[in-house]
């Protein structure tokens, strides 16, 4: 990637900070070691090493939407405010070309004293924004925040919500050339929040970076173009968000004393070139199967046309299968059968349909729910469902004992490739976790329905009704 074509280019960015027992230790780093290197005597440090961040290079191209995934402490925030320029690297080099814009610690530059309106003027000015752009866009901002009336009165008599919502009005109606957005879109109630992710949208579609940092998954997964998994302050991977964030979920959820192992090998998976999604494989395999035609006869049922029966298709198998590490119990055999019990991948859209799979328990388990989720082919989360609604309504599972989970669904679907998962979790003394999880277990796909009268990925079985009348 040129230069030309980068919005972010980030070369070997390091932090390190200097962790002191106590305080009189601080006191002896600052005086001590001058002294000794006056009489040139070697130095010694009073203080260890943290680093959260180390040796992280990437670049991002000019519209490109890029989340940052990774646990507590990854060093994502810390990557974000060396590029915002709120902080400096200790290592390192951080290139941003054009205005930036940071949704951080929303409202940091604001004054408790003053007005919501002499405070947005406060915070377009700390952004860039000359006079001029200030008053073409002041009306906007009031518009999009919705604080009404109480915009003249000083911030400190607010509600913490409407602070932020102000605050990320400001941000949001600077036209950036590169969005930086941490936790911010938790603002507000659920008709603000979609009106956040609508501005952002409407921010990238205009030819904006954005750069994204989110523990909700779907959400990485449905804005972001890539994502980049930061762990212990190291990257340890970079690819499409749908296969990045899977590892993210294996590394979060592996046992304590597998979690390095885990790492290191989602470290070397990336490294190796291995990372990554070819969606053109599933398409090409989709293509290859096409033209094979469809059976005349599948386990003796003869299908006329592809719309009315659903079939069996071996070259269909999923690429992209990450399995968690076992702790106590093995998910084996899912698939998708017919009422009759008949194996299908390639289904009849609005047509009923089972899921089912086995789970063998090698250790006794309390709290046990199975569940199951379908997602699009970029990951997006459709909808899934769980044998109990919380642990306290979960099975106690003795070792040796094996579970089949079935799963009624109707497939009310738009014509594509839908992909599985399958996890099964028990109630443990520091919380509800997986025993066994597999992601994009199976694949399947929805037939063609020429008399399909739903738009949209979801059939939300609308009825349509027109009335005429004629106007004199």
């Amino acid at each position: 990637m040129s230069s030309e074509d980068s919005s972010i280019r980030i070369e070997g960015l390091s932090k390190r900070y200097e962790i002191y027992a106590r305080p009189a230790d601080r006191l002896k780093q600052m005086i001590l070691p001058r002294l000794q290197r006056a009489v040139r005597r070697s130095a010694g440090n009073y203080f260890s090493e943290f680093w959260a961040l180390r040796d992280v290079s990437f670049d991002v191209r000019k519209g490109e939407t890029v989340g940052i995934v990774g646990r507590n402490g990854s060093g994502k925030s810390t990557l974000l405010q060396m590029i915002c320029g709120t902080l400096n690297p200790t290592l390192g080099t951080v290139a941003v070309d054009g205005r930036i814009a940071a949704l951080l610690e929303l409202g940091a530059g604001f004054n408790p004293e003053f007005t919501g309106r002499e405070n947005v003027r406060l915070g377009g000015l700390l952004y860039g924004l000359s006079q001029q752009e200030l008053d073409a866009r002041f009306d906007a901002i009031l518009d999009f925040a919705g604080i009404g009336d109480f915009i003249d009165q000083p911030v400190k008599t607010w509600s913490s919500g409407m602070y932020v919502r102000l605050a990320f009005a400001v941000a949001i109606n600077v036209s950036p050339d590169v969005l930086v957005v941490d936790e911010a879109l938790s603002v507000g109630d659920e008709a603000f929040q979609r009106k956040c992710f609508a501005r952002i949208d409407a921010i990238r579609d205009a030819g904006a970076t954005v750069l994204f940092v989110s523990h909700a998954a779907g959400t990485v997964i449905e804005l972001c173009d890539r994502a980049i998994l930061l762990d212990q302050g190291e990257m340890i991977a970079d690819g499409t968000p749908k296969f990045v964030v899977a590892r993210y979920h294996k590394l979060l959820y592996a046992p304590a004393d597998e979690a390095a192992a885990v790492r290191e090998s989602i470290r070397r998976e990336w490294i190796e070139g291995k990372l990554r999604e070819d969606l053109s494989a599933i398409d090409s395999g989709m293509q290859a199967a096409a033209k094979g035609g469809i059976p005349a006869k599948v386990d003796g049922v003869e299908i006329r046309e592809i719309e009315e029966s659903a079939y069996f298709d071996e070259a269909m198998l999923p690429l992209s299968t990450v399995r968690y590490p076992s702790r106590g119990a093995s998910i084996a055999g899912p698939r998708i059968e017919t009422r009759m019990g008949r194996q299908v991948n390639v289904l009849s859209p609005g047509r009923e349909y089972l899921y089912t799979y086995d789970v063998l328990f090698q250790t006794t388990a309390v709290g046990v729910r199975l569940g199951m989720m379908i997602k699009t082919i970029t990951g997006l989360e459709l909808g899934g469902a769980a044998t109990a609604p919380h642990p306290a309504g979960g099975m106690i599972v003795s070792a040796g004992q094996r579970l089949q989970a079935r799963f009624r669904f109707r497939a009310m679907l738009a014509p594509g490739v839908y992909f599985m998962n399958a996890g099964v979790t028990a109630a443990e003394p520091e919380g509800e976790t997986y025993l066994d999880r597999v992601i994009d277990v199976l694949m399947f796909r929805v037939m063609h329905d020429a008399e399909r009268m739903a738009t949209g990925t979801v059939d939300f079985h609308v009825l349509a009704d027109l009335s005429v009348e004629r106007v004199s």
